[in-house]
C-alpha cells in the first residue's frame, strides 16, 4: 500500500457525523491531494455504491468503496472518529473508517486494496494500533505496512485515542474458522451449477469450514457480499462457463477447476484451497485476460492450457445462447403444430392478423420464435468474447455474429467471430495506456477498435472461406444417408451421453441447435438424434432401479423415481448422481445405450423442429413412432447393461455405503 496512503490523506479527528459527511471529508483529502478530479462526481459513485450494500464490518469498522472515473490513482484515506458513525454493520457504529477510491477501469486495484485491508483488519492487534496513533504519518506508516502494530500498542492504551473501546485481544477466539468463497456454474446453469454449490456446501460442513457460494446459473445470480469476499482466505471456482465479475476476487489463492471437480471431489478442493492459503499463492486477477492470456483464470493453475480455455470460452457462448434456443425453438415447433409448416411463409403479422383465425396465431408464434432465433449466433459470438476478455468484448463480438447471419457463414461464422472478437480485445487491452484515459478504454476505446477489426476479418478476409465450408457443411448433411447416416447418429449418442450435460454433451447439442437456424432435411436429423440419445440415460437409469432396486442404495431408488421425468424431458443431468456413485458402470452403459439410439433415429430418418421438449414435443417429430422405438431399445440396452455390471459387486450398495465400515472391494 506505499502509493495508496499518506499522512495527508489520514484525519485522526473526524469529526463528521454521519457516512455521507464522513465520505466528503476524506474524498475532499483526496482531491487536495490530486487524486479525485471531481468530488461531487466521485461522491455520487460512492453513495452509488453505498445504496447496494452497507459497508459497515463488525468491530468498528467502515469502508465505503467504489471505482469511479472522477479517481486519477487509487487512493486510500483514513479517518477515526470519537463518536462513531453508523454505516450499517450489526454490532453499532464504526470508529475507523478507510474510504477506498478505483479508477473506473482499475477493477484489479480496487478489489485487492479491499481484500489486503480487510484482512489486516481481521487482525485486532492492528486495529487497537489504529486506535492509539496519535501521528498522522505514523497511522499512514502503520497502514502501509512500515510500523509494527505491537509497538504503538504499547506506547498507549489501546483505546487512549477513541470513544469506541477497542476489542478485547485476549477475548478473540485463538483459533478462527477457515472461510472460502465459491463460485459454480455450467453452460445451462440448471443442474451442474447447484449440485456443485450443494457439494461443496456439504463437504464444508463436515470439515468445520465456513463457505459462501454464489451460483452462477440459469436464473441469474445473487453476488456474494464484497465483506464476505474480503474476509475470505481462498476461493473455489468450480465452472465450465466464464466466472463473472471475476476482478472481485482479485489478491485470493484460487482453485480453478470445472464444475464436475465441484461434484466429485469437494473435499479435494477445500484441502487444496488451504494449502494454497497456508503457502500464500495469491492470484493476480484482472477484470480482462490475465497476462498469459487465459481470461483472468488461475495464474499457474490447471485451467490455463489452451484446449481447457478454449472449450471454456465456446461453453460460455452456449450458455448464453440456450436460454434464445429454448424459447424461440418451442414457439417455431408450437406454431408449426397450430398452422403447418407453410405458416413460415405468412405474412407479417404486424399488416396482417386476425384475432379469432387459428393461423393468424400460428404466424405470430413463428415470427416471435423466429426473432427470437435470429439472434442465436451474435448472442453465440458475443459471449464466446465475453468469456474471453469480459464486458469489452460483447460489442464487437455481436458485431461479428451479426456479419456471421449477413455473409451466410451461419453457426461456424459466429463461432469464429466470437473468438476473433475476444482475441482482438484481449490484444488491445495489452496496450498500456496513460491513467486518464483507463476510463474510457473499456466503454469507448476497445468496443470502437475491435469492432472495426472484427468487421474487417469478417467481411474481407475469413467470412467467404467460413461461409464456403457452412455451405458444404450443410450439403453434407442433406446427402447422408445409409451407413454414414448411421456413424454420425452414433457419434453424436456417445457424446450425448458421454459426461451427461458436460462440455461433449454441450458440444453435439450446439451443432443440433446450429443447424435449426436453417433448417434442412439432414440437420433435422441430426437434432433428432441428439434429442432421443440425451434422453436415454435418465430413463436408463429408472429402469434400472425399478427392476433391480437391490443393486442400488435407498438414495439412488429415489433418485431414479425423478429420473423418469427427467429423461421424458430431455434433461441428462437426471442421470448425474448415478454416474458420480459409480462411474465406471454407469457411464460405459449408457454410452452404449445412447449411441444405439443415435444410429436407430438416423436410420429410421426422424426428423424434430425443437430443439427442447423430450416427449412433449413428439407431435412435431418426424417419424414419431419409430423415434420412440430408438428411445425405448436405448434405455433397454443401457438399463440391461447397468443391471448386469453392478450384479457384479460382491457386497451390496447399502452395505458398502454403511458408515463406519470399510468399502468393500468390488469385482472390475
Amino acid at each position: 500500500m506505499s502509493e495508496l496512503i499518506t499522512a495527508e490523506l489520514v484525519d485522526l479527528d473526524l469529526s463528521a457525523e454521519t457516512k455521507n459527511d464522513a465520505a466528503r471529508s476524506l474524498a475532499e483529502r483526496m482531491v487536495a491531494a490530486g487524486r479525485v478530479t471531481d468530488l461531487d462526481g466521485f461522491l455520487a459513485d460512492v453513495a452509488a455504491r453505498e445504496a447496494q450494500m452497507p459497508t459497515g464490518l463488525d468491530g468498528g469498522i467502515g469502508i465505503p468503496h467504489c471505482r469511479s472515473e472522477h479517481v486519477a490513482v487509487p487512493t486510500l484515506a483514513f479517518g477515526r472518529s470519537g463518536r462513531g458513525i453508523d454505516f450499517g454493520a450489526a454490532d453499532g457504529p464504526a470508529d475507523l473508517i478507510f474510504l477506498i477510491a478505483a479508477p473506473a477501469g482499475a477493477d484489479d486495484a480496487h478489489l485487492t486494496i479491499l481484500s489486503g485491508l480487510a484482512r489486516r483488519l481481521t487482525d485486532p492487534e492492528f486495529t487497537a494500533a489504529l486506535r492509539a496513533e496519535r501521528d498522522s504519518a505514523g497511522a499512514a506508516a502503520l497502514i502501509r505496512g512500515e510500523r509494527d502494530p505491537a509497538s504503538v500498542v504499547s506506547d498507549a492504551a489501546p483505546s487512549a485515542a477513541s470513544g469506541v473501546p477497542s476489542p478485547d485481544v485476549s477475548d478473540t477466539a485463538p483459533d478462527e474458522p477457515f472461510r472460502i468463497v465459491a463460485v459454480t456454474s455450467c453452460p445451462t446453469g440448471i443442474a451442474h451449477t447447484y449440485m456443485a454449490a450443494e457439494a461443496l456446501e456439504s463437504a464444508a460442513r463436515s470439515e468445520g469450514v465456513e463457505i459462501s457460494v454464489e451460483t452462477q446459473g440459469s436464473a441469474g445470480f445473487d453476488r456474494l457480499d464484497p465483506a464476505v469476499i474480503a474476509s475470505a482466505d481462498a476461493v473455489i471456482w468450480a465452472h465450465d462457463v466464464e466466472v463473472r465479475e471475476k476482478a472481485r476476487f482479485a489478491g485470493k489463492p484460487v482453485v480453478d477447476v470445472g464444475v464436475k471437480a465441484g461434484i466429485s471431489r469437494p473435499g479435494e478442493l477445500i484441502a487444496e484451497a488451504r494449502g494454497k492459503a497456508e503457502r500464500g499463492e495469491i492470484t493476480a486477477l484482472a477484470e480482462g485476460p490475465a497476462p498469459d492470456g487465459s481470461g483472468g483464470g488461475a495464474a499457474g493453475g490447471d485451467r490455463t492450457h489452451i484446449g481447457v480455455r478454449l472449450r471454456t470460452y465456446l461453453m460460455s457462448g452456449v450458455s448464453y445462447m440456450v436460454p434464445f434456443v429454448a424459447a424461440g425453438g418451442l414457439l417455431i415447433a408450437l406454431s408449426f403444430a397450430i398452422g403447418g409448416y407453410e405458416i413460415a411463409g405468412a405474412k407479417s403479422v404486424a399488416d396482417h392478423f386476425v384475432w379469432g383465425e387459428a393461423d393468424s396465431w400460428a404466424a405470430l408464434l413463428n415470427q416471435i420464435g423466429s426473432a427470437a432465433f435470429g439472434f442465436l449466433v451474435p448472442v453465440l459470438a458475443g459471449y464466446i468474447a465475453y468469456g474471453m476478455a469480459d464486458r469489452p468484448a460483447l460489442v464487437p463480438g455481436f458485431v461479428g455474429g451479426a456479419i456471421a447471419l449477413t455473409i451466410d457463414a451461419g453457426f461456424l461464422g459466429g463461432l469464429v467471430a466470437g473468438l476473433l472478437a475476444g482475441a482482438v480485445v484481449m490484444a488491445i487491452q495489452r496496450v498500456k495506456v496513460h491513467p486518464t484515459l483507463r476510463g474510457i478504454m473499456p466503454v469507448l476505446v476497445i468496443p470502437l477498435l475491435a469492432s472495426i477489426a472484427v468487421g474487417f476479418l469478417m467481411f474481407i478476409v475469413v467470412g467467404k472461406p467460413i461461409a464456403s465450408l457452412q455451405n458444404a457443411l450443410t450439403d453434407w448433411l442433406n446427402g447422408l444417408s445409409g451407413s454414414n447416416a448411421v456413424i454420425l447418429g452414433v457419434v453424436l449418442g456417445l457424446m450425448m451421453c458421454f459426461d451427461m450435460g458436460g462440455p461433449l454433451n454441450k458440444v453435439a447439442y450446439a451443432f443440433a441447435v446450429g443447424g435449426l437456424a436453417d433448417p434442412t432435411s439432414g440437420s433435422l436429423k441430426v437434432m433428432a438424434a441428439v434429442m432421443a440419445a440425451g434422453m436415454v440415460p435418465p430413463l436408463a437409469l429408472a429402469l434400472a432401479t425399478t427392476v433391480r432396486g437391490r443393486l442400488f442404495t435407498h438414495t439412488e431408488r429415489e433418485n431414479g423415481r425423478a429420473a423418469w421425468v427427467l429423461g421424458a424431458s430431455f434433461i441428462t443431468e437426471g442421470a448425474i448422481p448415478f454416474a458420480a456413485a459409480d462411474p465406471l458402470r454407469v457411464i460405459p452403459s449408457v454410452m452404449a445405450g445412447g449411441a444405439v439410439t443415435g444410429a436407430l433415429s438416423m436410420a429410421f430418418g426422424c426428423t424434430l423442429r425443437a430443439p427442447h421438449g423430450g416427449i412433449f414435443v413428439v407431435p412435431l417429430i418426424g417419424e414419431p413412432f419409430l423415434y420412440l422405438l430408438a428411445i425405448a431399445v436405448g434405455t433397454a440396452v443401457s438399463a440391461a447393461l447397468v443391471v448386469v455390471l453392478k450384479g457384479t459387486r460382491r457386497t451390496s450398495p447399502e452395505a458398502a455405503a454403511a458408515p463406519g465400515k470399510p468399502k468393500a472391494s468390488v469385482a472390475a
